[in-house]
């Protein structure tokens, strides 16, 4: 990997990760979000010229960090699209699924791109620059009711009803266009000493809907059980609850909504089990060192021989 890219963003427990997939040589391999390519590195380095990695993302600034290599292939799209794409390839099973789904500290960096509270640029947040809804179309067109749902869903906001209502109020005089526009708005919302914490929630509720996380979380989960072989293995990085929720349920219960359905013997009907029952998280030193790995949770999963 080209060493100018090496702070694009750096890979959060990639060790736990790498050991979590517990690579097969000659195995095919998925790392849904490339990103910088740190985790996808790591993964590549263990294969022979027999295995065979895949990466996916939808953001345009990924492919600067590609390498050439003939059993390397870039995909540029949604995971939510995984299936579909892989059999465009030829591929129907493979032996490992990597999804590291944080912001990548480029994103974040990058003021332009209007994921952070830090710096000023427009109200973007689109993870794939050519989607056609932006931070700034959500905030400035939906409903008041559509946005109470999305600050209290994606942003655990307690006071996102009256919120909403004062930013629809707002926006008729003063349509937001910036980031700083954005948190000017918020400062009166924000409780005391916690302002920051305020403003990334609102931002991650917004980044949320704009970019359809969930639903493409769920997709993707959806069609690891078919395209993870028996003994494959899925890893998963989440970086708040209602992502570590989903992940959680679909591992130790086998469906999103964590009901554990059994069969007439009373035998759990569950595509994957669990390899460690409570979530990894980073040490203090990778937290130090990485603060954006602080909220990270770690899950792995083993497919089932018969499957469901």
């Amino acid at each position: 990997m080209n060493q100018k890219n090496s702070t694009y963003h750096i890979p959060v427990l990639c060790d736990a990760c790498i050991e979590g997939l517990d690579i097969n040589p000659e195995g095919i391999y998925v790392d849904v979000t490339f990103g910088g390519g740190g985790h996808s590195r790591a993964i590549f380095d263990r294969l022979s010229l027999k295995g065979t990695l895949y990466a996916i993302d939808q953001d345009e600034d990924a492919k600067r960090n590609l390498w050439d290599a003939p059993n390397f292939h870039f995909i540029q799209s949604n995971f939510s699209f995984i299936q579909n794409q892989l059999k465009l390839r030829g591929v129907f099973k493979v032996n490992g699924i990597l999804a590291d789904l944080g912001v990548s500290s480029h994103q974040f960096d990058e003021g332009n791109r209007g994921f952070s509270i830090r710096n000023d640029g427009a109200l973007d947040m689109r993870m794939n620059t050519s989607a056609n809804r932006s931070a700034a179309d959500v905030l400035n067109n939906c409903e008041e009711e559509e946005l109470t749902s999305i600050f209290q869903k994606y942003g655990e906001i307690k006071n996102a009803k009256r919120l909403s209502y004062e930013l629809v109020k707002f926006r008729q005089s003063n349509p937001l266009k910036t980031t700083q526009e954005l948190i000017a708005f918020l400062k009166k919302f924000a409780p005391r000493f916690k302002e920051n914490r305020f403003y990334a929630q609102v931002f991650q509720a917004i980044r949320i809907e704009v970019n359809q996380e969930i639903k493409a979380l769920e997709d993707l989960l959806g069609q690891c059980e078919d395209l993870i072989a028996p003994g494959g293995r899925l890893v998963v990085l989440s970086y708040h609850s209602l992502e570590d929720r989903l992940v959680k349920n679909f591992i130790k219960k086998g469906n999103l909504e964590g009901e554990l359905e059994k069969d007439f013997f009373g035998n759990p009907l569950k595509s994957f089990k669990e390899i460690n029952r409570k979530p990894i998280v980073p040490n203090e030193r990778e937290q130090a060192e990485n603060t954006r790995s602080r909220s990270a949770k770690l899950r792995i999963a083993e497919r089932n021989d018969e499957g469901k």
